[in-house]
């Protein structure tokens, strides 16, 4: 019988919260069972392995991103949109580091797969935001990729202490933003 106030989004979170602490490679299903405070095969009365836990993890990510940069770009467009969407992805990314990197190296096994549904979700929130610019739907796809290359690769080497140099990281990512801005009016 599934111990009481545990189901899998329970497991799921708990997962989350120790991948932030000690990374996705860290993070064990025995490790985790005694975060729960029970044993790891109970685990898998609510998840399917280490596998499905990271995925839902992943999902979980995806979601989260999503609301987050969703929240941030309302009644946004143009610049001011790509600002807070970027900002919002960048904070999210180095308050999550470890559930953010269970989202890559994964592929939703179908369209209707929780990280696929999470997934899109983020993706039409910066769709959205390109609505702001002048990029024609067949370099949509692109400038997304883009976004995400510039996006995904600041935050994870902030997260990680990448940027140890003296320039303020801040400073750096205004840059950034403004460069990105720039690219797209230019597209």
């Amino acid at each position: 019988m599934p111990r009481a106030g545990l189901d899998a989004a329970a497991v799921v979170a708990a997962g989350a919260d120790l991948a932030d602490e000690v990374g996705p490679a860290r993070l064990t299903m025995g490790l985790l069972a005694e975060r729960l405070g029970v044993r790891a095969p109970s685990l898998y009365k609510h998840v399917g392995g280490q596998e499905d836990l990271l995925r839902g993890i992943a999902a979980l990510a995806l979601g989260q991103a999503a609301d987050a940069v969703g929240t941030a770009v309302q009644g946004l467009a143009g610049r001011d949109a790509l600002a807070a969407a970027l900002r919002a992805f960048r904070a999210f990314v180095v308050a999550h580091p470890g559930r953010y990197a269970t989202t890559t190296g994964r592929e939703p096994t179908g369209p209707e797969d929780p990280m696929a549904l999470a997934g899109r979700r983020l993706l039409d929130v910066f769709r959205a935001v390109l609505r702001g610019y002048d990029v024609e739907e067949p370099q949509v796809d692109h400038a997304l990729r883009a976004l995400r290359s510039l996006c995904h690769g600041f935050a994870v080497l902030e997260a990680a202490g990448g940027f140890r140099w003296s320039t303020d990281i801040d400073e750096s990512f205004e840059w950034l933003l403004a460069f990105a801005d720039r690219g797209l009016r230019a597209v």
